[in-house]
This record gives structure tokens, C-alpha cells and sequence, in this order.
């Protein structure tokens, strides 16, 4: 997510924060014009789950969801009473960690209401970390759906390391899976992509996505002729990288995915518990 873009929805969600004795909270039917749900009906379902999220972690829904109306004007002057809700800064996290993280401004909010200070650094901290777990978790599936496909065509589980280690040679300019392991320090036994950069994860999986649609679409078959077509998709997308004068074996080790894993279960933890006790300590005040 770019930097102006933090920028631009940071301000928007600030402009819908309210404040009451020292307590923050959002309305509903505007966090659903945030999220971009068109339909009521949509987001009450996801107010649904979060609800259920609500109570398993040990916290009392009633202080998190507060039931409300409000009156919306109808044509010819008519007015009517829907139904609203309050919602804690606790509540919106679940609303939004139930939502499709894929879209914009709901991988935002994950971020936006995970963190009780709002300082730019922070959300764009958490932001990105965030962002490289999904597109690990993108890659992952990508290379089994891979596997699966050639397997169906001949290729068993060997063929499968030998076809992912030829793309990473094409990806990596002539630096195959166990070079680029040595080259950055890698466990032989530890998957390369934990330790790669956003943009190279998302690389390899531009180009696996390529293959798996090729190999489907054109019916290849055997270990060669999919070697090659994976191969010439890996070069695709490292022409594309060189464009903007990006080479992906020369970027730097990141963080082991698995800490930043542990990381982020121990932030939700620590969300659950601690981060949120404040509001209600507020509210009994």
C-alpha cells in the first residue's frame, strides 16, 4: 500500500471517529460506507461474526456493540427509523478482521483499528508487515495448486522442486533456489520465499499464477515442456522488475516470515486482552 494512500484513509477514518468522556467509538451504518459495503444486510453479517469473535475472546458484546436507530429522510419528506449501532474500537477491528482483506480500505482498517495510537509510522509499520504475510500466504497456495496440476500431468513431487528451483534461476538471474539460500544465509531446509521482500514473493507468484493458467489452458504436459513454460514466465516477470531497475537477488534478507507470524498472533493476543480493557476502564470512570 503506498505511502499517500496510507495518508488519504488514515484522514478519512479519523473524520469518522467520535469521542465521548475520553471514550472513542465509531457508528455502524458510516464504518459500512468506510468499508465500502454496499447492502445493510452484507455488513451486518460481518457485524455478526465479529459479535461471535467478541464473545470467545472473553469480552462481554454488550460493551463492544451498542444497538441504536436513527432516522434517515425519505422521499416527499418522509423519514423512518433504521437500526444503528455503536461501536468500540475493539468492535471495528473484528468487523474489519472479518472482512476481505484483499480489498483497500478493509486491509487498512485491520491495521487502522489494531492500533490505539495512530501515528503514521505504526499503521505503515503493521500495514506492511501485514501485507508481506499475505502474499507469502499467496504464494504458498499458488505452488500447491501448482503441484497439484503437474502432478496430474506426470510430474511427481521431485519434478515439482526441480521445475520451482529452474523459475527461481530465471527469476534470480542464473541463481537457482539452494544459490540464492547460500547468497542470503538460508537453512538449506528452510523455505527461500520466508525470507524474500514483498515484491520479490509477489514476483514468484505472478509468475507460478502464469503457469498454473497456461499449463490448464493449453493442456501441457511432462516435466520438460512445463520446465520451459515456467521458466519463460519467471523471465517475463524479472524483465518486468529490470524496468523499474529492480533485481530480485540482489535485494535483501527480510525477517524470518515465521517470527513476523508469531509476531502478529502475539499483537492479536495482546489486542484482545490489553488494548482494548482501556475503553471499558474508560467507561466505568
Amino acid at each position: 500500500m503506498e505511502k499517500d494512500t496510507i495518508v488519504r484513509l488514515n484522514k478519512r477514518f479519523e473524520q469518522y471517529a467520535y469521542q465521548q468522556d475520553g471514550v472513542e467509538y465509531w457508528v455502524a451504518r458510516e464504518l459500512q460506507e468506510l468499508l465500502e459495503y454496499t447492502q445493510w444486510r452484507n455488513f451486518e453479517n460481518v457485524i455478526a461474526k465479529a459479535k461471535i469473535a467478541c464473545e470467545k475472546s472473553g469480552n462481554a458484546i454488550s460493551d463492544h456493540f451498542v444497538d441504536i436507530s436513527k432516522t434517515i429522510q425519505m422521499p416527499k419528506g418522509a423519514s423512518k427509523e433504521v437500526p444503528d449501532m455503536i461501536l468500540t474500537r475493539y468492535a471495528c477491528y473484528l468487523i474489519a478482521q472479518n472482512g476481505d482483506p484483499k480489498k483497500e480500505q478493509i486491509a487498512f482498517a485491520q491495521s487502522y483499528f489494531a492500533i490505539q495510537t495512530r501515528k503514521q509510522e505504526l499503521l505503515e509499520e503493521r500495514i506492511q508487515l501485514t501485507e508481506r504475510l499475505q502474499a507469502r500466504e499467496k504464494l504458498a497456495a499458488t505452488e500447491t495448486e501448482l503441484s497439484k496440476n503437474i502432478y496430474e500431468r506426470g510430474v511427481d513431487n521431485y519434478g515439482f522442486g526441480r521445475i520451482r528451483s529452474k523459475g527461481d534461476w530465471a527469476m534470480f538471474g542464473g541463481f537457482n533456489t539452494s544459490d540464492m539460500k547460500r547468497k542470503l544465509g538460508i537453512k538449506e531446509n528452510r523455505p527461500l520465499a520466508d525470507f524474500l521482500p514483498t515484491i520479490t514473493i509477489t514476483a514468484k507468484q505472478l509468475a507460478t499464477e502464469i503457469t498454473n493458467f497456461n499449463v490448464k489452458e493449453k493442456d501441457i504436459k511432462g516435466e520438460s515442456k512445463i520446465t520451459s513454460e515456467h521458466l519463460k514466465n519467471n523471465k517475463d516477470v524479472r524483465t518486468l522488475l529490470g524496468k523499474s531497475g529492480i533485481k530480485p537477488e540482489n535485494l535483501p534478507v527480510e525477517e524470518d516470515i515465521k517470527k513476523l507470524e508469531r509476531r502478529v498472533i502475539t499483537l492479536d493476543k495482546e489486542i484482545a486482552k490489553k488494548n482494548f480493557k482501556g475503553e471499558k476502564d474508560n467507561t466505568d470512570e
